[in-house]
C-alpha cells in the first residue's frame, strides 16, 4: 500500500538545483553502488541537469518531508550531472546503450545492485505532467520495505 502525501506537501519554488557539474567516473559510480548496498539500502542514480525543469521538479518532490524520509531510510541517491550532454553521458551505457539524451533518467537498483526499473527509467522526463503523488508512487513501486 502506498503512502499518501498530505495535500499541504507541495514542492517549493524555485525548485532545487541538485546538479553540481562534477564529473563522475565509472569507478565512482560503482563505489557508490557498493557502499550503498553495504549500508543495506537501495542505490538510486539520477541523471539530470539544472537547466531541465523536469529534473528540478523531481528534486522538489524528493525534498518533500514524507518523500525525503521514505527515500532516506531505504535508499541513497547519486545525482549525476549531464550538463548540456557533454559530461557523464558515457555512464548511460552502463544501463542502456540506446540512451542518447533525455533527462531526468532514474535508475533504481535492488540491494544486489541489479537495475529494477530499466523499462521505465525515463518516466520522469515528463515530471511536470505528473502530480507529486504520482512521482512518489513511482519510487514506492521500486523501493523495497526494510
Amino acid at each position: 500500500m502506498n503512502l499518501i502525501l498530505d495535500s499541504k506537501e507541495c514542492p517549493n519554488l524555485p525548485h532545487p538545483e541538485p546538479y553540481s557539474g562534477a564529473v563522475v567516473t565509472e569507478h565512482d559510480l560503482k563505489k557508490f553502488i557498493e557502499i550503498t548496498i553495504h549500508e543495506d539500502k537501495q542505490p538510486i542514480v539520477i541523471f539530470g541537469a539544472n537547466w531541465c525543469p523536469d529534473a528540478k521538479l523531481l528534486e522538489g518532490v524528493m525534498q518533500l518531508p514524507t518523500v525525503k524520509t521514505f527515500l532516506e531510510t531505504r535508499s541513497k541517491i547519486l545525482h549525476i550531472d549531464v550538463g548540456s550532454y557533454e559530461i557523464n553521458t558515457e555512464l548511460f551505457d552502463l544501463y542502456d546503450k540506446g540512451i542518447q539524451d533525455g533527462v531526468p533518467r532514474i535508475f533504481i537498483m535492488d540491494k544486489a545492485g541489479r537495475n529494477i526499473n530499466l523499462q521505465v527509467n525515463d518516466a520522469m522526463r515528463k515530471a511536470r505532467e505528473l502530480s507529486s503523488q504520482d512521482i512518489f508512487n513511482y519510487f514506492q513501486e521500486f523501493i523495497i520495505e526494510n
